[in-house]
């Protein structure tokens, strides 16, 4: 038998040797730390009653389905305070629908718009962003006051990355509903505030046409916002606050998985929904971030430089080394340390970074921030 006093030198060692790593990686991402606070997850299990939609989120096929914690700032409560007014999500799926209800803290509830497809985020609204295919390309939004009036869009990239918007997207066969407890643009009395509740279609999130039914245990990407606006009562309505020079103060953004910055079209930054067979209402397994999504870090982290860089140069970095990144770099996963490849190729105008354990599949990240193998 080995005594402890013999196995410490080893174990001090062994510490030594890793807290130099632990730490270069802590510095690697340095002035970066608000893009990689861990996403939210929620587990949505499968289930046989479909709700009706009618925006009552407390009928019984939703009363044993978790809510989410209550939403935060956009930039996250380290930045901002936490929001005045209290929101949360809950989820289930099944064979034909992904369903959504929300549910919204508010003594002031107003609408104004009621055509599909105005800017409804110019009203007090709700939006669910949905990424199937974690690629950050090809993802979905949509939005909706307490009007129940909607405003849904697709986008093949992110705005950052020009990809443009497809307006006429409209979401096919999704049901939608509101319920307000209160009133409606009666700015003399007091409400408690307003729910949502959506049945989305696979067909109508599955790029190509088609069906995609999640696999059990599949992630996705989501995130859900709410767009706050500071208003006055002038003469029996709702009016915007402004500023001292006359413009209408910025929204509240207020969202489940907090973005670190004020802009939902960063996909990477979303929330995981992982989808579960098991009966909606029974114990959901806990969720595990994948070693993929750890190892993606540093590619995000290289993309982020790399747009830093060209803002600066007018072109991107070359090597690994003018953005100081190593070509090494340890990934943490389970509360080890596993080696990784980050490797670049890159053009004035055009990069692709991949990193690999030597092991599993390499992954990559391209300038229009498209991930793949």
């Amino acid at each position: 038998m080995i005594s402890l006093q013999r196995q410490l030198p080893i174990i001090l060692v062994s510490l030594l040797s890793i807290a130099p790593r632990i730490a270069n990686a802590q510095n690697l991402f340095s002035g970066y730390e608000n893009l990689f606070t861990n996403p939210r997850s929620y587990v949505a299990m499968h289930t046989v009653a479909m709700p009706l939609i009618d925006g009552n989120v407390s009928e019984e096929a939703w009363k044993n389905v978790p809510w989410t914690d209550f939403f935060q700032d956009i930039e996250g409560n380290k930045i901002k305070p936490s929001p005045r007014l209290k929101t949360r999500a809950k989820m289930m799926w099944d064979d034909n629908n992904l369903y959504v209800a929300a549910e919204m803290e508010e003594p002031d509830v107003w609408a104004n718009l009621t055509e599909r497809d105005q800017i409804v985020f110019h009203d007090n609204d709700f939006e669910i962003f949905v990424d199937p295919s974690n690629s950050t390309h090809n993802y979905f939004e949509i939005e909706i006051n307490a009007r129940n009036t909607i405003f849904d869009l697709f986008l093949p990239k992110p705005y950052r990355n020009q990809g443009g918007v497809v307006f006429g997207w409209n979401a096919p066969g999704m049901k939608h509903a509101v319920r307000v407890n209160g009133s409606l643009n009666r700015p003399g009395d007091k409400d408690r505030g307003w729910t949502a509740e959506f049945a989305i279609p696979w067909t109508a999130i599955t790029v190509g046409g088609g069906k995609h039914l999640p696999a059990n245990g599949e992630i996705w990407r989501i995130n859900f916002s709410r767009v706050e606006w500071d208003v006055d009562k002038m003469g029996g309505a709702y009016v915007k606050q402004k500023d001292a020079s006359g413009k209408v103060k910025p929204e509240n953004n207020w969202v489940w998985s907090p973005q670190g910055v004020i802009d939902m079209h960063r996909p990477e930054r979303w929330g995981y929904l992982q989808f579960y067979a098991s009966p909606a209402g029974s114990d959901a397994p806990t969720f595990e971030r994948p070693y993929a999504e750890y190892q993606r870090d540093y590619l995000w982290l290289t993309y982020y430089k790399q747009k830093d860089f060209q803002r600066i140069n007018k072109r991107y970095a070359s090597t690994l080394q003018e953005l100081g990144l190593p070509s090494s770099v340890p990934v943490r996963f389970r509360g080890s340390d596993l080696s990784n490849k980050l490797s670049m190729e890159a053009t004035s105008d055009q990069f692709r970074v991949s990193i690999s354990d030597g092991a599993l599949p390499s992954i990559s990240l391209t300038e229009d921030g498209l991930i793949g193998k």
